[in-house]
């Protein structure tokens, strides 16, 4: 497996809770998690790229924290690939920013230069920020990252994917990246808030069809772009049926034609639905060599390495000793809701002496418990969850007084 060199991730156990469990899908857990301490080096400019970061003293490393849950599919390769690269590429995207992140205004011209005069006016008039370099910076790391389990995984023969959900916290913001259906989702003594949205099929339906209506060849003549009820059949031909494609968000009729009783590009509802009757989410990293069964049809045209990015300032929150993120795989989800999470958090903290230095652990453990059909009296619940499960739990607290990492 490859290992990127020169990384600069520290494991630190006390800070945050995380739990793995193997549902034993595959000889090896396809979930996989990171999580360290990013120490940003700034660069003197215009020395060569090759060269080693100069670092003039301690006081100009930029920190953070890192968070990382990865869930496979496929195999545990891809899984694997992205904990040991994801956070080398972050630590690369944000050192070549660093610069502007920590200017009063990031600058039009990296060096300083200012080649036109109202350059700062049109850097303030497009609202740029210190938030948006990081953003950009997330958003590249995934790409290259995606980029490198590509070649890593042609070269050594192995094939597969994974999702992606990463927090990090820096300069008093925790930045939620995702891409797949992991979860994360603040949790407060009143207050619930999701930090992330899930990629599917269905809720990028509208990206997916656009992307099948513009580039045809795609689907090899073998699938239908649009969307109906339920897959049609022969008796449905010439019949007027329900129908939606690209441009809809709403539905209407259309007369069912032979190329309607095609397979769906996608099929299925709600955790069922599958892009080309394959995979279930829509986002990710991976799948270079996916390809429909018995077919040369690729999947990896239809699916997107960028995360969306949400932001939380943590420093604007007030925030209290059981503020908490919880990070979970779809296995989490797929049994207990945002809700039910919260009442178990809630409930658990407030029964915890609160200098236990396990508390947060314990507390992951417990979440976990309750997806494995455990009666736990809080939700009610009994619900089995099948897939692998990973949890992070974040105190917010630990991060609010730790500054902003100057």
């Amino acid at each position: 497996m490859y290992v990127p060199p020169r990384t600069s991730l520290r494991v630190w156990p006390m800070l945050c809770g995380i739990r793995v469990i193997n549902a034993e899908k595959s000889e090896f857990n396809e979930d996989q998690a990171a999580c360290g301490k990013l120490c940003i080096r700034r660069c003197e400019f215009g020395i060569e790229e090759h060269q080693e970061w100069l670092t003039v003293c301690p006081e100009e490393f930029l920190t953070g924290h890192y968070w990382a849950l990865f869930d496979g599919h496929g195999g545990p390769a891809a899984a694997i690939l992205a904990a040991n690269t994801l956070h080398s590429c972050l630590r690369r995207q944000l050192e070549a920013v660093v610069e502007g992140m920590i200017a009063p205004q990031p600058p039009m011209h990296l060096s300083g230069r200012c080649v036109c005069p109202s350059d700062p006016q049109f850097v303030e008039e497009k609202g740029i920020q210190a938030e948006d370099l990081v953003i950009g910076a997330l958003e590249n790391a995934f790409q290259e990252c995606d980029d490198v389990i590509g070649r890593e995984l042609e070269a050594s023969g192995q094939v597969g994917g994974c999702t992606a959900l990463v927090a990090v916290f820096l300069q008093g913001k925790l930045y939620v990246a995702n891409a797949g259906d992991s979860r994360a989702i603040l949790v407060r003594r009143h207050e619930i808030r999701q930090l992330s949205s899930e990629f599917t099929p269905e809720t990028e339906r509208q990206r997916i069809q656009q992307l099948a209506f513009t580039y045809p060849e795609l689907l090899a003549g073998e699938f239908t772009r649009l969307e109906f009820p339920r897959r049609l059949k022969g008796d449905d031909l010439g019949q007027k049926v329900l129908f939606r494609d690209h441009h809809m968000r709403g539905w209407s009729y259309k007369r069912v034609e032979k190329s309607d009783l095609k397979y769906p590009l996608i099929h299925g509802q709600g955790r069922q639905a599958r892009l080309l009757g394959t995979l279930a989410v829509s986002r990710g990293l991976g799948d270079h060599q996916l390809r429909v069964l018995d077919t040369d049809i690729q999947l990896k045209p239809f699916l997107l390495s960028i995360p969306q990015v949400t932001v939380l300032d943590v420093h604007q929150l007030a925030v209290q000793e059981e503020d908490v993120v919880v990070m979970a795989t779809d296995g989490l989800w797929d049994v207990l809701s945002n809700e039910q999470v919260a009442l178990l958090v809630r409930s658990f903290l407030t029964g915890n002496q609160k200098d236990d230095p396990h508390r947060f652990s314990e507390l992951a453990k417990m979440l976990i418990h309750n997806t494995q059909g455990k009666d736990n009296g809080a939700t009610g619940e009994g619900q089995v969850s099948y897939d692998d499960v990973s949890v992070f739990v974040i105190p917010l607290h630990s991060q609010a007084q730790e500054g902003s990492g100057h």
